[in-house]
């Protein structure tokens, strides 16, 4: 990411409606409310044939009362040490404030290109008063712009990629492995996140709910590479109050829907409850790989049957969709947090093996033979052969006789036996019967 603009200034001069501008997709949550953003938000963009990555960050703020107000700060304080360019984003409605000027002071000691972006400059007032932000005495000129409507954005963005040494990259997560972080609020996404990368990629709090976009982290593990996405808790309908959580909600059930395998926490001191068993379901559905981690086990009293026990009762609740592995961990203590990484990208190969056609009839159809089909209204199907086809998850084909006679037991049956013997731990397989 050779490329990258930093977006910052104090909060609610509309940071996450330019950068939403910037990458084209309504992606950070916005709001009237100050505070809304928390941590880095990355995505990607483009501008005559320049690519570059831009971070959305949360509002830059000293004294206030708000509880992330520090680590809101140090997020920042990251974005920038990483920044090839930086847009200072001010607000033309309420003019040059003192914090504007405190962090002006800030950026001046950063070193790095700082463009003053004088946003919600609409009207031809405010367009005017913009040039009172030159008295920061940072930066060669002001760009009055409209976020929300994108007027001089253009204009900002030409002498933005001027500062670029080459085109950039188009994409850098392309073709890379997509695992979504989810859960109910509380779990320990955020905690598991930064345990893994040694850092404060996300801010974490007691309190539910501190996550509230969906953030992208690109990680490097044995070899592999792939993205964790840290998303928010995701609450029942009925307790969702408020557009902030509705929107982040939303972003956790994009970021699912987007993602190649699904990590699910569960808190090991309340068990499966009925939310994480619908977010289990939604994965299932969404065809996703799937892999279950038991946070907080260092909270649990336990013996040596502790786990087995409730490994059997979580699997025993989620039939039929119990063939996702569960590893009991603690990221407090960071036992068994590398385990999990290791069974995701082994759920993820799961996934996407491919198995041949002769090796496939090989194994299967002996197992059809010696258990075939249940006869129904007199009629005996005969499976003939099966294939595998290139879908995104593990699908199957078996040609027979009477394919609408065969009954869903003997579906679930199959998708055992492949389960069995082509090891798809973690994975759901669809089974399809056509006619020969």
């Amino acid at each position: 990411m050779a490329n990258i603009v930093a977006i910052v200034g104090r909060p609610n001069v509309g940071k996450s409606t330019l950068f939403n501008r910037l990458i084209e997709s309504r992606v950070a949550i916005t709001d009237d409310m100050p505070g809304v953003t928390r941590d880095r938000h990355y995505g990607q963009a483009v501008w005559t044939e320049k690519f570059f990555t831009v971070i959305d960050t949360g509002g830059y703020v000293v004294g206030s009362e708000d509880t992330f107000e520090a680590a809101i700060r140090e997020q920042v304080e990251i974005a920038i040490e990483e920044s090839t360019v930086i847009l200072f984003v001010v607000d033309t409605m309420t003019g040059l404030t003192d914090l504007d000027n405190d962090f002006a002071n800030v950026l001046r000691r950063s070193k790095k290109p700082v463009f003053v972006v004088a946003n919600k400059a609409e009207t031809f007032e405010r367009h005017q008063t913009s040039a009172e932000f030159y008295a920061m005495g940072l930066g060669d000129e002001v760009f009055p712009i409209s976020a929300a409507d994108g007027s001089g954005t253009g204009e900002l963005l030409d002498a933005v990629v001027a500062n670029f040494e080459d085109d950039g990259i188009e994409d850098p997560n392309a073709g890379i492995p997509r695992i979504a972080i989810l859960g109910r609020p509380n779990v320990g996404k955020s905690s598991f996140l930064n345990a893994l990368t040694g850092k404060d990629r996300s801010i974490v709090n007691p309190m539910a709910g501190t996550t509230r976009d969906a953030i992208d982290t690109h990680y490097k593990l044995f070899g592999k590479d792939f993205i964790l996405t840290d998303t928010a808790g995701i609450r029942k309908k009925a307790k969702v109050q408020e557009n902030i959580e509705f929107y982040s909600t939303l972003r956790s059930v994009k970021a699912l829907e987007n993602s190649d395998v699904c990590l699910v926490l569960i808190d090991a001191s309340v068990g499966l409850e009925m939310q994480d068993i619908s977010i289990i379901g939604h994965a299932h559905n969404a065809k996703k790989a799937i892999v279950l981690m038991v946070n907080k086990w260092d909270l649990v009293e336990k013996d040596s049957k502790t786990a087995d026990t409730m490994k059997k009762a979580i699997l025993e609740r989620l039939a039929p969709m119990n063939y996702m592995p569960v590893i009991f961990a603690s990221v407090l203590e960071k036992q068994r947090i590398f385990q999990v990484i290791e069974k995701v990208m082994e759920v993820y190969e799961n996934k996407t093996q491919k198995i041949t056609t002769s090796r496939l009839n090989e194994v299967m159809l002996p197992i059809i033979e010696r258990t075939p089909p249940p006869m129904l209204k007199g009629k005996q199907i005969k499976i003939k052969y099966c294939v595998q086809v290139p879908t995104p998850s593990p699908t199957f084909i078996f040609f027979c006789n009477l394919p609408q006679y065969v009954q869903e037991s003997y579906s679930r049956f199959l998708q055992n036996k492949l389960r069995e013997n082509f090891g798809f731990e973690g994975v759901a397989i669809t089974v399809f019967f056509r006619a020969k």
